[in-house]
């Protein structure tokens, strides 16, 4: 990769990608490992039933490391274990607790102990369905101290989701609760769910462990089926003196198994090895997000289901020792939409990670930014230094007006840092570094200092180990500036996966057959500009093919969302006899009062035509615009469901309103699909005789 650029930031991805063995070897000695590798890299191949032969690599080969030991003991080991590790939040449940690494230690140590009693070993497969309790941190930790391997799966998922689940891993334990909690709903009892799993799923975890909440009970647990309280099998662990040391895995073995939200097919089993995971982890969060120890405080509002979560509500913050805050809550709704801002007040929270969905969510209820401006105005944000956003592409009047705020309310020189990354690499792909560098000689506290400076609509510059290309569909460079397929170099960073759970043909066909394996396809489009900042704009199933140009719905969505009066779009290209597609937008305005009409008035529709030609060109003006609140889908991580609006606007041109579309089993609300098909329905049957004629093959817009 030719990195352009002046900032120390291209210097260190220019050393990562040049020099790969001394900057991750320098990486490594930041941690402990049980055995040292003797090597830092190690180029590799693969040889699938079909004959292909694809390049493969593997990290630290020889070492051997703990995850759990690096994450826990050695903290309390170096004298920091009276020193908060876990800040739990829950206004759902209206609980507030904090485990000390010391704490965390003896929690963690007594459940691993209980877990190698009903015979969990080395390799194993442990699954998890828990809510956002810290039971699910102590849950992870343990399975990781007796160096089995981890696989989430979402509290309240539906039981043929966990089923399928169960039957690619095979876990021998699965560890869960008596019900989740999700926002201001009622809580959701998770007995009903487990067990009709369990009735669908051909294979049987032989134990169920229970977490048992006030909430909502499990009821008598059934002893037959392997079922025991939690509570009660580590009382009597801890009245036993039953404990269990750290098992140390090889580097290349894996840490955990997670599983792709599936909005593009079937879920695909993503394997993190440990010895990379643990390095890369750790690397990010001192040199992207400016954690380095005790004292510092994250917060991640995400789930534990996801690979956010994952990263930096349980691995990175602990692997620095720092305090990470466990939030079970919504950014609107419990109560309102100052419950981020109290937060980051409350516990003195120094980075805070989110999806722009939520932020959306909170702007939607307080337009006017009146309950961050109170917080704010008392002092209550001053220990923010970072506002990271990632999960799906954040619109650049997002990005300046959250900016605009930290500047006047956050810590000095707070920035909004836009990162781009998915499940498969493990951590941000791209950034703006809050630490000046990540050289040998970093031996005093890190300075604060000027990250490169921000780029609105871009989510920044690569980061170690990252070799971002951009490639035409033949797999040929394409012109700085000019929008292409987004690409890797390989190897990847070490947080970044080598292969699928038990499937090396799916890895191969689904990332490296598109570029003959030169190249791993991230099946995202966009572009970098010549200063070397990343913009990326869509999902190349989401690029728009409109008279023979590619148009990226993220391109349009950013000229709609630059109205005054737009909270948040989704555009989605629909089937056109005349141009092949048209884009066809959703919006949610952020008046007070949303209008209930599917309709916009003359004036709105106007001007945001008037945007998107002025934005992107003539030949994006859209086919259609439909306004509503509570419309647009999303998974559970605040990625937007656009194939589902998409399939919902092409049925309606066939007048086809009630028919079924597919809904992944990780969408955050599955009403939120009947409120859109009503306001599809409610637009089609009232504009469709006015300014858009229903054609065999699709629509043609006279907007």
């Amino acid at each position: 990769m030719s990195v352009k650029g002046g900032h120390i930031q291209d210097d260190i991805l220019r050393h990562s990608l040049e020099n790969p063995e001394e900057f991750w070897a320098h990486q490594a000695e930041h941690l402990y490992w049980h055995k040292k590798p003797s090597s830092t890299l190690k180029l590799t191949s693969k040889k699938l039933k079909s004959g292909i032969e694809h390049d493969s690599w593997e990290w630290f080969p020889d070492g051997e490391i703990s995850t759990c030991y690096n994450c826990v003991d050695r903290h309390v080991e170096a004298g920091h274990g009276d020193h908060v590790a876990i800040y739990f939040d829950s206004p759902v449940s209206k609980t507030k607790e904090k485990y000390t690494y010391r704490q965390l230690l003896s929690e963690v140590e007594v459940l691993a102990g209980a877990l190698r009693e009903d015979g969990v070993r080395k390799g194993d497969v442990v699954m998890l369905y828990m809510p956002m309790i810290p039971a699910a941190i102590i849950g992870i930790l343990a399975v990781s101290r007796l160096g089995a391997i981890h696989s989430i799966v979402f509290g309240g998922f539906a039981p043929n989701a966990l089923a399928q689940r169960i039957d690619a891993c095979k876990p021998v334990v699965l560890l869960t609760a008596s019900c989740g909690i999700d926002g201001n709903k009622p809580p959701i009892p998770y007995r009903p769910l487990v067990e009709e799993a369990y009735q669908l799923a051909a294979h049987q975890p032989r134990r169920t462990l229970v977490w048992q909440r006030d909430q909502v009970r499990w009821g008598p647990t059934d002893r037959s089926a392997g079922q025991a309280t939690w509570q009660t099998v580590v009382s009597g662990a801890q009245k036993r003196g039953i404990k269990a040391d750290c098992v140390p895995v090889n580097s290349a073995d894996p840490v955990y198994i997670i599983h792709t939200s599936g909005t593009t097919g079937a879920p695909k089993g993503v394997l993190r090895d440990a010895g990379g995971h643990a390095v890369g982890l750790h690397l990010s969060i001192s040199y992207l997000f400016n954690i380095h120890g005790p004292g510092d405080v994250v917060f991640t509002a995400s789930d534990i289901g996801w690979v956010v979560g994952h990263s930096y509500i349980i691995y990175a913050p602990l692997l620095a020792g720092a305090a990470t805050v466990i939030y079970e809550g919504k950014p609107v709704g419990t109560p309102d939409a100052s419950a981020f801002w109290r937060i980051i007040e409350e516990y003195k929270v120094n980075t805070m990670f989110t999806a722009p969905t939520a932020l959306r969510a909170i702007k939607r209820d307080d337009p006017e930014n009146k309950l961050l401006a109170e917080t704010g105005k008392r002092g209550g944000l001053r220990s923010l230094k970072g506002l990271f956003l990632a999960g799906e592409r954040s619109e650049p009047s997002l990005i300046s007006m959250y900016q605009e705020l930290l500047d006047k309310f956050a810590a000095p020189n707070a920035h909004v840092v836009d990162n781009w990354w998915s499940t498969e690499a493990g951590s941000p792909m791209t950034g703006r570094a809050l630490v000046p560098h990540a050289g040998k000689d970093r031996k005093t506290k890190v300075r604060d200092h000027e990250p490169p400076h921000l780029k609105p609509g871009s989510c920044g510059k690569a980061m170690p180990g990252f070799d971002i290309r951009i490639v035409d569909d033949e797999g040929r460079p394409v012109e700085s500036g000019n929008m292409g397929n987004i690409v890797l170099g390989m190897p990847l960073a070490p947080t970044g996966f080598r292969t699928l759970w038990d499937d090396e043909e799916r890895f191969y066909g689904g990332y490296l057959k598109r570029f003959q394996g030169k190249w791993l396809d991230t099946g995202d489009s966009g572009w970098i500009d010549g200063e070397g900042y990343i913009h990326v704009m869509s999902r190349n199933d989401d690029v728009l093919n409109v008279s023979a140009h590619r148009l990226s719905s993220g391109g349009i969505e950013q000229a709609i969302t630059s109205h005054p009066l737009v909270a948040e779009a989704c555009v989605v290209g629909v089937p056109d006899a005349l141009k092949g597609q048209l884009p066809f937008a959703f919006i949610t305005l952020s008046t007070p009062s949303h209008p209930t009409t599917a309709i916009p008035d003359e004036k709105t529709s106007s001007e945001i035509q008037a945007l998107v030609r002025k934005q992107v060109g003539a030949i994006a003006s859209l086919g259609g615009i439909i306004q509503g609140k509570g419309m647009i889908p999303k998974t559970r991580s605040g990625k937007t469901l656009r194939r589902v609006l998409r399939e919902l606007v092409e049925n309606a041109t066939k007048g086809e309103y009630e028919k079924e579309v597919a809904v992944p089993s990780t969408v955050e609300d599955a009403s939120v699909v009947d409120v859109a098909r009503a306001k599809v329905k409610e637009y089609f049957e009232e504009v469709g005789g006015k300014h858009a004629a229903i054609e065999e093959h699709g629509i043609k817009a006279k907007l």
